[in-house]
């Protein structure tokens, strides 16, 4: 498995109603960063504040100039959603992860341990 290469395709994919944010999280932003708040309503997150509609993107998604990479304008703010992903391998497959390598598909329990141990201090391990 390789380390995440900022392709973005885990923001772009989920980013477009597909996150979710805890009433903490939320909470948290409205009270220390308005910035991100301005994009919730009504528990929903990346709505437009002006016309209330579901944002295709994140709005704090950056596209690094001259370069197919992404970075995250609110990295350690972001929802748990973003910090949890890659959850699961299968996750990981239909989304077309480039961490993956040929032969983490292979043995897809012993990748899955790989995972957890690479997202440790990300996320809690995978139990299903």
């Amino acid at each position: 498995m390789k380390n995440c290469n900022q392709c973005g395709k885990c923001c772009t994919k989920y980013s477009d109603g597909g996150l979710c944010a805890t009433q903490e999280e939320i909470d948290y932003w409205e009270e220390e960063k308005p910035e991100i708040a301005r994009y919730v309503h009504k528990g929903k997150i990346w709505i437009d504040p002006d016309s209330k509609k579901q944002l295709t993107l994140c709005p704090f998604l950056e596209k690094l100039p001259n370069q197919n990479l992404f970075q995250c304008g609110i990295y350690l703010d972001r929802p748990d959603d973003c910090k949890h992903y890659p959850v699961t391998i299968n996750q990981m497959r239909i989304d077309d992860c480039e961490m993956l390598e040929p032969h983490d598909l292979i043995n897809v329990e012993k990748s899955q341990i790989k995972l957890d141990l690479l997202m440790f201090d990300s996320r809690p391990p995978y139990g299903g």
